[in-house]
């Protein structure tokens, strides 16, 4: 499989290894300092592309990509409210994209224990209170993160007494949401807080006046993203169409 990396940060690197590692070549490296060679020319030949860039740059690269019909694996966040534009011009342009907010497998199987648990207790009609709270190194760059509110998205899809998400975080984060007005019974909480060189953990939050339920998953090292990336850019080569680590589990 020939690749070519978009953003050679600490992610990058960690997918250009793992991709040595499993016998691809990788063609070609996209940078802040090289950012015009994303074009048809750099492209030609490439069986896929795999995108982990910055909230500002990430719709134009993985535009470029589909345009030139070149399969792309994105897991920028931050980015997402033009996602189904993006999807809609792949499906035109008969290119392939795998977009999602977190690689790892782990995440992944608490997003499905996320959604039933949110269903079992609108089931119940349970008197729980719930809130999201996700941890991350100071260098990430948006907040709440793209995990955080597939969680959050989750648990709206399913629980009735929740109808939107508002996020909290440190003011000495700059790129953080606060939230202005009061909240309401029927806002769900995302606490987003930043500190040291932690590379992510999300708990989700169920509380009555008896009891606390609590769900959480604790990233380790980049290293289980970048694989799961990589599966997926194996998994992407070759067809058209828009997929998300649902049909990779599958």
């Amino acid at each position: 499989m020939k690749t070519a990396i978009i953003g050679y940060g600490k992610m990058g690197r960690e997918i250009e290894q793992i991709l040595l590692e499993r016998g691809h070549e990788v063609a070609l490296i996209i940078d802040v300092e090289n950012r015009s060679e994303l074009d048809a020319e750099h492209l030609a030949g490439i069986d896929v592309a795999l995108e982990f860039t910055t909230p500002t740059t990430a719709y134009d690269n993985l535009r470029t990509c589909i345009e030139h019909r070149v399969p792309v694996v994105s897991g920028t966040t931050g980015w997402t409210e033009r996602l189904e534009e993006l999807k809609q011009y792949c499906t035109e342009q008969h290119s392939a994209l795998f977009y999602a907010s977190n690689y790892c497998l782990g995440v992944n199987l608490l997003f499905m224990l996320n959604r039933q648990l949110a269903a079992q207790i609108e089931r119940l009609q349970a008197k729980y209170g719930v809130e999201i709270e996700e941890v991350h190194h100071t260098q990430k760059k948006d907040s709440p993160s793209g995990t955080a509110i597939t969680l959050a998205e989750g648990i709206l899809e399913h629980l009735s007494s929740k109808k939107q998400w508002v996020n909290f975080a440190p003011i000495f984060d700059v790129n953080a949401i606060e939230e202005k007005r009061p909240v309401t019974e029927e806002d769900l909480v995302i606490r987003s807080v930043r500190e040291g060189m932690t590379p992510g953990i999300h708990t989700v939050s169920y509380e009555s006046e008896d009891d606390r339920l609590v769900l959480q998953h604790t990233i380790k090292n980049r290293r289980t993203l970048a694989m799961g990336a990589v599966i997926a850019a194996e998994f992407l080569c070759g067809k058209e169409g828009v997929y998300s680590m649902k049909d990779l589990m599958k």
